[in-house]
């Protein structure tokens, strides 16, 4: 008989050679899929996937910013994945959080300049994630509504506010875009310093990640978090207000979404579009379970995702081939590397004649 029981802890040296071991062997079926499939030198497709996204200067950096966003979010998500609050709205809180920042450059743009109307915007980006992330933890904490549901649903609401606004705001009129806000006067855009656009980008989300991790690590709300993630009834019992820890906990997650959306809009495009999250709101949940919601080590399990995203439309570029060739052995190293996560987290126990032995 196989019995499956889970592991107390697996000791780290052992637990990253079943990741390594798995990314090994992701790579071998890679390389004889896309032999079988494309008769190209395997070594030669693994090399486009490190020239995508280390082979000059400008593609390093648009990887450095990939990677940013989406560990932005990750971040945001965190704290309310740790509550056991599962928050599928990050696409959505991204959306209004730029809304508002596109909002603020098209109204403002014109009476205000950059260093007033730069802090502006980020207040009412953070604001409007917030409220965002809000209404479901306030559902949920007085009905026991399912959140997973209802963040799922706001992701649509705030895409069609989106499209709304965009049609309002068109230019020209019956283009469907908006196209460049404030080109001229570049109202609104964040400074560039050291010569890259998307280094302040980089150095906001580091501060923001290492300011979260010592959040959950090192504070009371931190530790309230974690308790009332183990159970509701402890938390009540040993004098926690659980409503009010989920809406603070929301208000946090979904104002870092916001951040989000005002990198993109002030930082990064400049425009608002339906489109303009890329689907990292649910790329970022990966992220953060990859990464055990630790948001140090999601720096890690972001790079990953950033880097097989930038060599995906590499091969496509160099060899000419759909780009969904790409996504396709992304998502098999993805899924070998998750699939390690069971090996370590679980072990059969084998039952032969009254003995027991572990694998």
């Amino acid at each position: 008989m196989i019995h499956i029981a889970k592991r107390k802890q697996m000791p780290w040296p052992q637990a990253l050679a079943i990741r390594l071991g798995a990314i090994a062997l992701a790579l071998l079926v890679c390389a004889v899929l896309t032999t079988v499939l494309t008769s190209l030198n395997p070594v030669d497709v693994f090399g486009a996937l490190f020239k995508g996204a280390f082979g000059s200067t400008r593609k390093f950096w648009i990887m450095m910013q990939e990677l940013a966003i989406l560990l932005c979010v990750s971040v945001a998500l965190t704290p309310a994945f740790r509550m056991k609050f599962w928050n599928l709205g990050g696409e959505g809180q991204i959306l209004m959080g730029a809304l508002a920042s596109a909002a603020c450059m098209i109204v403002l743009g014109d009476r205000f300049s950059s260093p007033i109307l730069i802090p502006i915007m980020l207040v009412a980006s953070c604001a409007m994630g917030a409220l965002w992330a809000v209404i479901p933890s306030l559902f949920k904490a007085k009905w026991d509504t399912n959140e997973t549901l209802f963040t799922l649903m706001m992701n649509y609401v705030a895409t069609q506010l989106v499209a709304f606004f965009v049609i309002v705001w068109e230019v020209p009129k019956g283009s469907g875009t908006i196209g460049i806000i404030n080109q001229a006067s570049e109202a609104g855009w964040l400074p560039v310093i050291g010569g890259n656009k998307y280094l302040l980008n980089i150095i906001i989300v580091a501060v923001v990640t290492v300011l979260m991790y010592g959040y959950l690590r090192y504070t009371k709300h931190g530790y309230e978090i974690s308790v009332v993630g183990e159970s509701w009834r402890t938390a009540r019992y040993v004098g926690m207000h659980v409503g009010r820890i989920i809406a603070r906990t929301l208000l946090l997650s979904g104002a870092i979404c916001g951040l989000a959306g005002f990198l993109l809009v002030s930082g990064t495009h400049h425009t608002i579009t339906t489109t303009l999250a890329g689907g990292v709101g649910f790329t970022a949940v990966m992220v953060a379970w990859l990464a055990k919601f630790n948001p140090l080590t999601m720096v890690a399990s972001s790079f990953l995702l950033a880097f097989m995203s930038c060599g995906a439309g590499e091969i496509s570029t160099s060899f000419g081939l759909n780009h969904s060739f790409g996504d396709i052995l992304t998502g098999i190293i993805l899924f070998f590397i998750i699939g390690s996560e069971f090996f370590i987290t679980y072990r059969f126990n084998i039952h032969k004649k009254g003995d027991e032995a572990d694998v």
